[in-house]
């Protein structure tokens, strides 16, 4: 078994080090490409390579969660592609160094546990950041609505309101407003950026205050109508939602106090009086 463990580290230690070479050489090739000179011959990189094995349904789940969690700059869709290897490498050698030391059945599952953890660890980060900026999406914007109405009400027009309250906003959702004025500014039609605003967050609200701005537009409704009554009833959801999640707490703490609370209650009051009946009788 020891021998066991010293090959699969020596195999770890050789992927490791070929990763990070494919790693700086395809650095090295994009770099010298974005510099002007004359680029190489078309290699296949190790991205590549991890993109053409992967299923085409993954990438296309990781490319939703990459949109989701606002394309962020440490979390490309290429580098999770390659901690994934790297991380189940890392959980295989050390559940065999665990292993090693008393192979039992048990070992063995808790092992396997671990290694598959460590392979879906990546996702469930992202998909974690994904959940994270939606959140935040969706309580900035009842407050964001508001903003818009009475810039409109005020005499500005509806892009001219959007671009105030982004403008005065923080977090996803001012970012979310200024890339869809950017995307308007570049010659896309209002209802493709609306639509592709939509399309980049799984807010029900955010999806329904575009469809209603997208109606709006096309029937010629008046927008500060739109906005107020929309306004309104963002407030009243997220007052719900807020009431709905003070009426589970209750629920939520049964569990820790039954099974962690109570039982050191118990073993606190109930010990000296069972400890004096012992000396009494015994």
């Amino acid at each position: 078994m020891p021998s066991l463990v010293a090959i699969a580290a020596s195999i770890a230690i050789a992927g490791g080090f070929g990763a990070l070479v494919g790693i700086l050489v395809g650095g090295r090739a994009q770099v010298a490409d974005d510099a002007g000179q004359a680029p190489a011959l078309p290699r296949a990189t190790l991205t590549g390579t991890l993109r053409r094995v992967a299923p085409r349904g993954y990438i296309g789940w990781l490319e939703r969660q990459h949109v989701l969690a606002g394309r962020p700059p440490a979390w490309t869709i290429d580098r999770v592609l390659i901690v994934k290897p790297l991380a189940v490498t890392g959980g295989a050698i050390l559940a065999l160094w665990w292993i090693s030391g008393d192979p039992v059945p048990l070992r063995f599952l808790l092992g396997t546990a671990l290694v598959v953890l460590c392979f879906f660890v990546p996702d469930l980060l992202l998909m974690s950041r994904g959940q994270e900026r939606q959140e935040k999406i969706q309580l900035a914007l009842a407050d964001t609505l508001d903003q818009m109405t009475i810039s409109v009400e005020a005499g500005l027009g509806f892009e001219g309101a959007m671009a105030k309250a982004a403008t005065n906003g923080e977090g996803p959702l001012a970012q979310e407003l200024i890339r869809t004025l950017q995307d308007m500014s570049i010659g896309r039609s209002r209802k493709d950026a609306y639509q592709a605003l939509a399309d980049r967050t799984t807010s029900a609200d955010l999806r329904r205050f575009t469809r209603s701005v997208v109606q709006a537009d096309t029937y010629g409704l008046a927008i500060a109508d739109v906005l107020r009554v929309q306004a309104a009833e963002m407030r009243l959801r997220r007052r719900q939602r807020a009431e709905e999640k003070a009426m589970k707490v209750p629920v939520k703490v049964l569990f820790p106090l039954v099974f962690c609370i109570l039982p050191v209650l118990f073993i606190v009051l109930l010990t000296p009086a069972a400890i004096g009946i012992a000396k009494a009788f015994f």
